[in-house]
């Protein structure tokens, strides 16, 4: 009987020992192998070495700083002479700054693309392939806004990247990144996707593909291939606290650098859509006072006059959910999906507005140089409004003219720890809206918050610093 069961646990034993390798093999087969794929797209891959003349004052004091007024009799006169120069400032002189940078061939003809980053203000640009050989390169366009710049090499029957779709990616899969990192030529790292359509700060038109491929300086402009060999972005950014990898990598969608670069070759220059409407979040609280089931689309704080927008019917306060038939989940998704339309095509966008969803027909203009900053500031004869903690003040002639208000809104002089300021509301901004209705002056005003029902979430449309910002209010109970 002892012997029947040690081996019937012996069997039971090797069967969960066999599963286990079994398991094991199959995880292990799961693992990518990318040597292959290193050894097959090397040879696309160019190392990017630039020269720039940078201007600095020989002996002169540092920036900023100026020559003390001493006696002449003191002998602390000759001493900054002779360290600084006569007056303090030495005759600028030249050298040449060098760096690095990566890219890829896009045609046996020679065509390079890389970062607008790497070779901006360059004297000099040298292109090393993989086979060694050094060849100067010429700058055929470049584009600050993606980033984007095209070069050409004078070479034939190239090795041509093969290139694929960004928007086929699927967050979680595998991708590689071959560049030079600190002058390190050829270097192969991989990841995987981590994110799409990611925006970043100051980069409105360009909807990054985000993984956590160790990428470092040196690796910008080089690309990001697929599992299959395919190009699917040019690594472009990193987020960094100590100006190393630190998880967080960056690269632009290849659709939107092949776009790029066949308009700089066709045209030599590069357009984009404009629709001229400022936006921003829904955020939970907005989306509330909207009456939304849940925080979507763009929501417009600003209509520019005369703009695509306005000629087309859009109106403060709308929420765009689609643009082009192209859903809109956020704000930070509109900005590349108008910037990648044809300039004078005729489109359709769908708002919200007072509850009911309207479709729109307008015609893109092209996107000229950004708008002038608006700046606010407080005027004089405030009143307060309690029941919200602020004081408000008519809006003075200067300040309405710098913030292009031909009438109507107040600007907020004083606030306290009320529904206002817990809402975002700062002082100086200027409350142009509130609850749907145009603020004409602080009487006005003060009669709409008093009627506003208690407990409700109502937007408020203010102008600060850097454009007009929707907050979401919720009422309290009435004081007094």
């Amino acid at each position: 009987m002892k012997r029947m069961s040690d081996r019937w646990f012996g069997g039971v034993w090797m069967i969960l020992v066999a599963g286990l390798l079994a398991t094991t093999q199959v995880y292990a087969r799961e693992l990518p192998d990318f040597s292959e794929l290193v050894e097959a797209n090397s040879p696309v891959v160019v190392n990017i070495s630039t020269t720039q003349k940078v201007k600095q004052n020989a002996g002169g004091l540092p920036p900023g700083m100026e020559m003390p007024n001493l006696p002449e009799d003191s002998p602390f006169n000759d001493l900054f002479k002779h360290f600084f120069g006569e007056g303090g400032e030495g005759a600028p002189e030249e050298f040449d700054a060098k760096s690095l940078g990566s890219g890829f061939i896009i045609s046996a003809d020679g065509y390079v693309l890389t970062n607008n980053h790497v070779v901006k203000d360059a004297e000099e640009i040298i292109v090393r392939l993989s086979d060694r050989r050094e060849l100067e390169a010429k700058v055929i366009g470049t584009d600050e806004r993606s980033d984007v710049a095209l070069l050409k090499i004078e070479a034939d029957d190239l090795p041509v990247a093969h290139l694929g779709k960004a928007e086929n990616l699927k967050v979680g899969e595998w991708v590689l990144a071959i560049g030079s990192p600190f002058g390190f030529d050829s270097t192969a790292t991989t990841g995987i996707v981590s994110a799409k359509g990611r925006a970043l700060p100051r980069e409105n038109y360009v909807p990054f593909i985000q993984t956590d491929v160790a990428i470092n300086p040196g690796n910008s402009g080089g690309p990001l291939f697929n599992m299959d060999g395919e190009v699917v972005g040019i690594n472009s950014q990193i987020f960094s606290r100590t100006g190393g990898y630190m998880g967080l990598s960056f690269a632009i969608p290849i659709e939107v650098a092949m776009d790029v670069a066949e308009q700089i070759k066709s045209k030599g220059h590069v357009t984009r859509g404009w629709l001229g409407v400022l936006i921003q979040d829904v955020t939970r609280e907005l989306a509330q006072s909207f009456g939304m089931k849940k925080p979507m689309g763009a929501l417009v704080s600003k209509v520019l006059p005369d703009s695509p927008g306005a000629k087309g019917g859009i109106q403060v306060g709308d929420v765009i959910l689609e643009f082009n038939g192209r859903e809109v989940n956020n704000s930070a998704n509109l900005p590349p999906i108008v910037g990648s339309t044809p300039v004078g095509k005729e489109i359709q966008v769908k708002v919200l507005r007072n509850g009911e969803v309207q479709m729109l027909n307008l015609t893109l203009g092209e996107l000229k140089e950004e708008d002038k900053e608006i700046v606010a500031a407080v005027g004089p004869k405030s009143t307060t409004n309690s029941r919200l903690g602020v004081g408000t003040s008519e809006v003075p002639k200067e300040i309405r003219d710098a913030l292009e208000l031909k009438e109507g809104g107040v600007i907020v002089s004083a606030l306290d720890n009320g529904a206002a300021a817990k809402a975002g509301v700062r002082k100086g901004d200027v409350i142009i809206m509130f609850n749907g209705v145009r603020v004409e002056n602080g009487k006005q005003f003060g009669e709409l918050v008093d009627k506003a029902q208690t407990g409700a979430v109502v937007p408020v449309l203010v102008q600060r610093e850097g454009g007009p910002t929707f907050l979401a209010i919720k009422i309290p109970g009435k004081k007094g």
